[in-house]
């Protein structure tokens, strides 16, 4: 089965932070973008192995994202 996550990436003093909308348990951070996204692309996946080893369900979402701009 494939989900998709969606991240959110926050610039940090000391790189970036990512972490995901709709597992917002699932969070890491890197110097860079690119290294950042890795770790995130890792960290979802040993969440989803230790879910999966203790009977948990991984999270699921029918939710619709959108970005709405607005002059402030």
């Amino acid at each position: 089965m494939i989900n998709s996550f969606t991240a959110k990436y926050t610039k940090i003093s000391s790189g970036y932070m990512g972490q995901l909308i709709e597992w917002p348990e699932v969070v890491t951070e890197g110097e860079t973008l690119e290294e950042c996204n890795l770790m995130l692309k890792d960290a979802l996946k040993e969440m989803i192995q230790a879910y999966r080893q203790i009977g948990k369900e991984v999270p699921h979402t029918q939710s619709i994202f959108e970005q709405i701009t607005v002059e402030a």
